[in-house]
């Protein structure tokens, strides 16, 4: 058997980074079948209120798309630009006719493999950040092959940001694509 490609390493960590920040929020976290993925899902959160500032919905689901690049992004001052490869996944990220709402989380790795991940006695770090962004309400593509995404900067995928968007989702505030 070949051993892995480094672009498989770099979805790994993604899903590793997703997992972590959901278990620190104090969420489930867990990865879609072949026939999510299939569908352009790659893992799915719950989340159970109370939530902060109230919430209409005790128990709240989110479906994520994953993808990881070492490619360094373009820096807008309030986003990143992203070329998000997938244009049937852009397109089902983008619909509003699902009942779970859909998020893409980009994970941002340094391009030397040996900076990805640090161990040792006090900490495990994986470098760089992830971010997420709703494609809800994004413009219909016109390419065949992918589809170039302002990411915001101030959407950081954190235990946080987590927290505070499921307490959105409980309130049925249905985060939309901005054009920053």
């Amino acid at each position: 058997m070949p051993p892995p490609s480094s672009t498989d390493i770099e979805s790994e960590l993604s899903y590793a980074y997703l997992h972590a920040v959901a278990s620190h929020a104090g969420m489930s976290c867990r990865l879609s079948n072949r026939l999510e993925d299939n569908n352009g899902i790659d893992a799915a959160i719950t989340a159970w209120g109370p939530f902060p500032a109230g919430g209409y919905l005790q128990e709240v689901d989110l479906k994520i798309q994953l993808k990881a690049t070492i490619q360094t992004p373009a820096d807008h001052g309030a986003y990143y630009s992203y070329f998000f490869k997938g244009i049937s996944q852009y397109e089902d990220l983008r619909k509003d006719t699902v009942a779970t709402h859909r998020i893409l989380v980009v994970l941002f790795l340094p391009r030397d493999t040996c900076e990805w991940l640090a161990h040792d006695v006090e900490a495990l770090t994986i470098r760089k950040c992830a971010f997420w962004v709703s494609l809800r309400g994004a413009p219909e593509s016109r390419n065949t092959d992918g589809q170039t995404i302002k990411v915001p900067k101030n959407q950081s995928f954190s235990p946080d940001n987590l927290r505070q968007l499921m307490a959105q989702l409980s309130r049925r505030q249905i985060p939309t694509y901005e054009n920053l």
